[in-house]
């Protein structure tokens, strides 16, 4: 019995979660992989985009449904099925590799294994901010980002040495990645949890959010979100492939193997930048308000690839991608605080979780599109990707004006939530007239 009591002291909550992260956010590296399977394998590069959509689209309905479900099954148990998965995933893949099933790759790597990160990706996020009252914005910071920085463990540490040691066999290269997340994942797994004052009332989140979630609110704040991910995860998909084109551009005496060094240097450039932008946008929407920081994002996005479209230099096309994942991460580090503060802390899990639905759908749409514009016009690829991507971007800023940081409140108000609205005071309770 005194087994079952103890609980992990709070920081090592925190960290585990963080490593949790770091693990499943490894997915934003496929690109290393992409141009790998292209060359070796023969694929093109839709099919190896439509892996990566799978998995990011399997990912955004498995968060949504693990907001859900986690008030009712728990943490650890959540954190083991996904990590489980997740694993899985990658050891399916490495079979498919070996008898050259691609359908049976898509099954292991993007759905297992996106369905995997969708169910462990809400969970540390959720049981750190438990254990951090006090620090909420810091940690639930701190946790994400390790969501971010993933690609940098993957494309600089673990993928170069295991293509080293397996002399680039990558049937070994995915099945020794499944071991070792399984390794890290399950272990760390065990050690998450609830803190106790949690598990006292884990029912009193409301029984239904379907009215909030069919407000007009709810909708446009999917869809600001949809397309501040849409735009960055186009870029995210390719970007190892897009660097590569641009510096063989501006020097066609680099050999490949050095161009291919080259693409993932900025995969792990980029993970920094979209590690710190889930720290420093957060900061600053503490300061100048959620929607406020979302236009933002969207406005200097928009410029950024505008230059980006026709950008020759590779050192200035790296630091402005760069650039393009700061934002990314900062629109996935402020959603959570602004759905708590629009829903109310009862809600968020919940309402959290369904937003998420904005990140499957842009999965699909944004690396679909450059994989099919890669393969349909390869020499006006990175200009057609920029300028979908501002058309994107231009709507979501537009959309943005719509929002506003006010509470959505069901029904009716009362004559006291309307005063405190406009900043009137109320030292008793006013009784409702109506």
């Amino acid at each position: 019995m005194a087994a079952e009591g103890w609980k992990a002291p709070r920081v090592a909550i925190a960290f585990f979660c963080t490593v949790l992260q770091v693990c499943f956010g490894t997915v934003y590296a496929w690109s290393f992989f992409q141009t790998i399977l292209v060359r070796q394998a023969g694929w093109t590069f839709t099919q190896g985009s439509l892996a990566f959509c799978i998995a990011i689209f399997s990912l955004g309905t498995a968060a949504a449904w693990a907001g859900q479900l986690l008030p009712k099954v728990g943490p650890r148990r959540l954190a083991l099925i996904g990590s489980t998965l997740f694993a899985g995933g990658y050891i399916i893949a490495s079979f498919a590799l070996r008898i050259d099933s691609i359908l049976l790759f898509y099954a292991g790597y993007g759905l297992i294994g996106g369905i995997g990160i969708g169910l462990g990706y809400v969970t540390p996020v959720t049981t750190a901010a438990k254990w951090f009252p006090d620090r909420k914005g810091l940690v639930t910071g701190i946790v994400v980002m390790g969501f971010g920085i993933g690609a940098l463990l993957l494309s600089k540490g673990l993928a170069p040495l295991l293509v080293l040691q397996t002399e680039g066999d990558l049937p070994q290269v995915f099945l020794w990645l499944g071991i070792v997340f399984a390794c890290i994942l399950i272990p760390s797994s065990f050690v998450i949890d609830d803190p106790p004052a949690a598990q006292v009332a884990p029912w009193k989140q409301p029984a239904q959010v379907g009215p909030y979630l069919k407000s007009s609110q709810f909708v446009i704040i999917w869809i600001v979100f949809f397309f501040n991910i849409a735009a960055g995860i186009s870029v995210i998909s390719f970007q190892s492939e897009l660097l590569q084109e641009v510096w063989g551009l501006a020097d066609p005496s680099v050999e490949p193997a050095v161009l291919a060094e080259y693409g993932a240097t900025l995969i792990a450039a980029s993970s920094v930048c979209n590690g710190l932008g889930r720290i420093l946008w957060a900061w600053l929407s503490d300061r100048i308000g959620r929607v406020a920081v979302f236009r933002i994002l969207l406005a200097s996005q928009m410029v950024v690839f505008g230059i980006l479209m026709t950008e020759s230099n590779p050192w200035v096309f790296s630091a402005l991608v760069c650039y393009v994942l700061l934002c990314f991460g900062g629109g996935f580090a402020t959603m959570p605080s602004f759905i708590l503060e629009v829903y109310g802390p009862r809600n968020m899990s919940k309402v959290y979780g369904a937003i998420l639905t904005a990140w499957a759908a842009a999965g699909i749409c944004g690396p679909l599109y450059v994989g099919y514009l890669k393969d349909s016009y390869p020499d006006r690829a990175v200009m057609y990707c920029f300028l979908i991507g501002i058309l994107m971007l231009g709507a979501g800023y537009l959309f943005s004006y719509l929002l506003d940081d006010d509470r959505v409140r069901l029904g009716r108000p009362t004559v006291k939530q309307t005063l405190e609205r406009y900043g009137i005071p109320v030292a008793d309770p006013v009784p409702d007239q109506s």
